[in-house]
Formats: structure tokens, sequence, C-alpha cells
């Protein structure tokens, strides 16, 4: 199941609320960018039960305000990232950027040496525009062989501990194996996975955004 659930990450259909805001604009909010792919781009399911829209409502009952604006792109991977974060930064000037990017590059077999290279430069851009990272992990199926899945996996722990970052180690835990956390076509997460994705995320940023 988790083989058939990542797949679904190759989707190209786009995130219809792309870029908008989804939590209420207040005086001077801090802002959080989430950059990724289908996994965080509610996916075929109404826009506000997805994972993003759930923090966002979250944030918006605490203090100081927050605004959180989703970037995410079904089908992004790495390269695709990279290439739109700078003028994102510039745009947003964001507080947090949440990084949730690599599941196509894995997919699709792209080197790895690559992949590190772009979540390595999407680490250091955002941080050198004044913003803090919180980088999100993702597991490839095994049938991709060990050769590659396990340093595949042991990247975003690796990318942690150097740029000293927290860390979500696996987006998709508790949910990938759950039929009864699945759409109808065994592919997509359902609108009750959100919230277990949810919390899997709001365990590690919490306590970063008390």
């Amino acid at each position: 199941m988790l083989f058939r659930f990542v797949v679904l990450i190759l989707s190209l259909t786009a995130n219809p609320s792309f870029g908008q805001a989804l939590s209420p604009t207040a005086p001077n909010p801090q802002t959080i960018l989430v950059l990724g792919d289908s996994l965080s781009a509610a996916h075929n399911i109404a826009q506000n039960k997805g994972w993003v829209t759930l923090m966002a409502q979250r944030l918006a009952q605490t203090t100081p305000p927050w605004k959180v604006i989703n970037v995410s792109i079904s089908g992004e991977t790495t390269s695709g990232g990279l290439s739109r974060l700078p003028a994102l930064l510039a745009a947003q000037r964001p507080q947090w950027v949440l990084i949730e990017l690599g599941a196509n590059d894995g997919l699709r077999g792209l080197p790895l040496k690559i992949m590190h290279q772009n979540l390595q430069r999407m680490i250091e851009l955002s941080q050198h525009s004044g913003a803090k990272v919180l980088l999100i992990g993702i597991m490839l199926p095994p049938n991709y062989g060990a050769m590659y899945t396990t340093p595949f996996t042991a990247m975003f722990q690796q990318l942690a501990e150097e740029y000293r970052l927290p860390l979500v180690p696996f987006l998709l835990d508790g949910v990938a194996s759950e039929p009864s956390l699945m759409q109808y076509d065994g592919l997509h997460p359902n609108a009750a996975a959100q919230g277990k994705i949810f919390d899997n995320v709001w365990r590690v940023a919490e306590p970063l955004w008390r």
C-alpha cells in the first residue's frame, strides 16, 4: 500500500488554491510558506480538508498571529521547487519555510546527488532570506531496491543534522499502510487521512511555534 500511495505524487493535477493564504490576515502576521508536492496540495479533496489548511486553522487560534501560504503543486520535484523558491521568498518574506519535496525525484529514479544538492540549495536560500526551515521527509517503496531507498531515506536526516533543522521523519507515518485512509482509487489519501498527516507535522512544529 505504501508503494501505491506514494505513486500519487506523480499526479500532475495542480492545486486550485496555489499560492493562496490559508489563514486569516492579521496585522503583522508571521508567515509560513509550505513548499511541497501533492501530499501537501490536498489532491482530489476539498482544500479546506487538507493538512495544510488544518495547520492554518490551528495556528489561527494562537498568538502571535500566523499566515500560512501553500505553494505546493502536485508532481513537483526538488528541481521545480528550487526554481520557484527565490521569487516566493522575495514575494512572501516568510519566517518559516516547510520543505516537503523529494518523493517525485525518487519515484522517477533521479540521481540522489542532484536531489541532495537541490534540497541543500533550498535550505540555504531560505536561511539566507532570514527564514527558518522545517524539513519534511518521505520514504520510497522497498521495490526500488535498498541501494537507492536507504540513502534516499537517510538524506533527510543527514540534511537536518547538517543544517540543524527540525525534521518530520516520514510525513505518511500511520497513513500509507491504512486502506481506510485512502480514496476509492486506493492511491490518494482521503479527507480522513489529513488529520493524521497534520498530527505528524504538528508533533514537530508545535513546540517551534509556541
